[in-house]
């Protein structure tokens, strides 16, 4: 029994260059039978289940460990496109068919290569996901490599242009904000699930809920405090939310109230496009810039992988020069 093994294996490992998952998976369903004597010997297409189905299964996996509703709207519409462009079942899907997808895709010209590996890396995780599952025998995608993209130095916000900006906000609610995100780095999408209740103002510090549910701790200085306390006492409603619209009925800020809010600031203050995670990208590059240990950094703005945390921090040249100076001259 065990050289039978031995033989099912050694098969299939020869042939796994030449057949596609489908292929792959009969094959071994006909050694399984013919050496080992399964009885239950599977019709070819008996027990599979379709594309849409594997999908959806797919998705619900997605939901279950944590990916936020805005991320699994993005793999639903990436993996939906993939699927209407190949037109075929998942397990007979080849690396030569997603290679020409994604060819094709890179070849229309809107769209960057950061935008294109983004696609490989669902697509990616879609068949990692098949061939855990037993739906396919091996993914396609292991002899496809990240798509290299030009690394573009990412502008942070200038000392200059945070204090223009907070001298421009006409509400203590957007001042609040803007310190609040200035001195935490937390996620835009983490700021507006705060409730009051969640701020300890003696420790200035407050629980966010991050990416997966995970919970961590973020810290505001002196100045977010007082503008915070400030907002807060002279708000009438009785939302939880820390952060409601000005207007009655002062329903909770949405992520999209944010965006549009530090947008119009910038570009009325300073004349520069303001997102959400500028804020944070500036945080990350600073606290680097005076001597924070990378691992701090990391556990401050909740990454799970390092390499996240490097990419968020441009390094300041002037401070390359100077460590030159210091430690090769």
């Amino acid at each position: 029994m065990r050289e039978k093994f031995f033989t099912i294996s050694e098969i299939e490992r020869l042939m796994a260059g030449s057949l596609d998952g489908a292929q792959m998976e009969r094959l071994h369903a006909v050694l399984t039978h013919c050496l080992l004597g399964q009885e239950d010997f599977p019709a070819a297409d008996s027990g599979s289940l379709n594309n849409t189905e594997m999908l959806d299964a797919f998705f619900g996996a997605k939901a279950v460990e944590g990916c936020s509703p805005r991320s699994i709207k993005y793999y639903t519409i990436t993996l939906k496109r993939f699927a209407a462009g190949i037109d075929k079942p998942f397990a007979c899907i080849t690396t030569s068919d997603v290679r020409s997808y994604l060819s094709e895709y890179q070849a229309s010209g809107t769209v960057s290569n950061v935008t294109v590996d983004n696609v490989r890396r669902i697509i990616s995780s879609l068949f990692s996901w098949l061939e855990a599952e037993d739906y396919i025998y091996k993914s396609p995608m292991r002899r496809i490599k990240k798509i290299r993209s030009l690394q573009t130095v990412k502008p942070v916000i200038s000392d200059e242009s945070m204090e223009a900006l907070r001298d421009d906000c006409e509400t203590l609610r957007d001042l609040a904000i803007v310190d609040l995100l200035s001195s935490t780095g937390m996620r835009v999408g983490e700021l507006v699930k705060l409730n009051k209740d969640d701020i300890d103002f003696e420790r200035r510090e407050c629980v966010v809920r991050g990416k997966g549910s995970k919970e961590r701790k973020v810290y505001f200085d002196a100045r977010a405090k007082i503008h915070l306390s400030r907002y807060l006492g002279q708000r009438a409603d009785d939302n939880e939310a820390l952060f409601v619209s000005l207007n009655a009925p002062h329903d909770r800020l949405m992520v999209s109230g944010v965006e549009v809010r530090l947008r119009m600031l910038g570009r009325r203050s300073i004349n520069q496009r303001i997102h959400p995670h500028k804020f944070r990208r500036t945080l990350a590059t600073r606290a680097i810039d005076k001597g924070m240990p990378i691992e701090q950094v990391q556990v401050l703005l909740g990454h799970s992988k390092i390499d996240t945390t490097l990419c968020y921090a441009m390094v300041d040249q002037q401070n390359v020069r100077q460590s030159h100076r210091k430690y090769i001259c």
